[in-house]
């Protein structure tokens, strides 16, 4: 009985650490997410290029999905285009709308996971 009881004590801080550090990654990811940092190119040759805006619905639904697929591969380049000093990307790269990503001649821009897989690999 006090076995159980210990193993039942043990599984629910399992629970509560994972859904703590679940919070935290979430939190931590939206803050990346807002950052505006200035994007130099020429420092990332031959790089998936992620176009978007913090305050875009369409971005922020994939956001997660790419900003963890970099955490481990390491072929992304975040560019917010709210950031004042990266919108001549706008006119080097004839960007119309956002989620926008650019690898080599690849391009796509919207929000169809099977499109971005294709974009920055699996």
């Amino acid at each position: 009985m006090i076995l159980i009881k210990r193993v039942g004590e043990v599984l629910a801080v399992i629970v509560v650490v994972l859904a703590v550090s679940a919070f935290a990654g979430h939190q931590y990811v939206n803050h990346v997410e807002k950052q505006r940092p200035i994007v130099t190119l020429a420092k990332h040759p031959k790089k998936v290029l992620f176009f978007y805006r913090d305050d875009c619905p369409d971005c922020q639904s994939i956001f997660h999905r790419i900003y963890w697929h970099n955490v481990l591969s390491q072929n992304i380049i975040l560019i917010n285009m709210n950031q004042p000093k990266n919108r001549h990307f706008i006119q080097k790269y004839q960007l119309t709308a956002v989620p926008t990503l650019i690898h080599g001649k690849q391009r796509y821009t919207g929000t169809n996971q099977q499109r971005i897989k294709q974009i920055v690999g699996d």
